[in-house]
């Protein structure tokens, strides 16, 4: 069986008004220190791909607009909602207040493999994601509610923080 590709427009992709009013899945995405505008510029795709409510650059992230981001974001920096904090805690303070259960995604002691992880239903979550060579920092771990893990087999035990929001992000879409 031949399989032929979907043109762009047999896609039915939404205009980026018509992102703006669609309900979305809960999930605020909050960077901790990811300096690559790439990396940034990755997630925010992802973030729009799987309507997250935002993206909290924080510290010492590259933030929009800008060249690198937009070449990976493919504009969805345009269409997802993002603000920039020097205090990644002081963000998580603010969303915990708001309702949102704060979790770093990041290998712990008492982290929960995200395979064993079940949302609940109508729970809206913080994921909190770390740079490219500490991972979250140890006092955004201690502040968080729990960690959840990528389970790896590998002999690699780190992946790219943008292929991890992937990966979260999907298990996280809209129910």
């Amino acid at each position: 069986m031949k399989d032929r590709k979907l043109s762009n427009r047999e896609l039915r992709r939404i205009s980026a008004s018509e992102y703006a009013e669609k309900s979305r899945g809960g999930a605020v995405v909050v960077l901790d220190n990811v300096r690559s505008a790439h990396n940034v510029g990755s997630v925010f795709r992802t973030a729009d791909a799987f309507l997250a409510d935002k993206v909290v650059l924080c510290g010492i992230c590259a933030c929009p607009p800008g060249a690198e981001i937009h070449k990976t974001a493919l504009g969805a920096e345009d269409s997802v909602p993002w603000e920039h904090s020097d205090d990644t805690l002081e963000v998580l303070r603010r969303l915990r207040t708001g309702g949102y259960t704060i979790v770093a995604v990041e290998q712990t002691e008492c982290s929960v493999p995200l395979e064993d992880f079940v949302r609940r239903e109508g729970e809206k979550y913080a994921l909190v994601f770390g740079n490219e060579v500490e991972g979250v920092s140890q006092d955004v771990v201690d502040f968080c509610d729990f960690s959840l893990e990528i389970p790896q087999w590998g002999t690699k035990h780190s992946l790219n923080v943008s292929v991890s929001a992937g990966i979260v992000l999907w298990h996280f879409r809209p129910m």
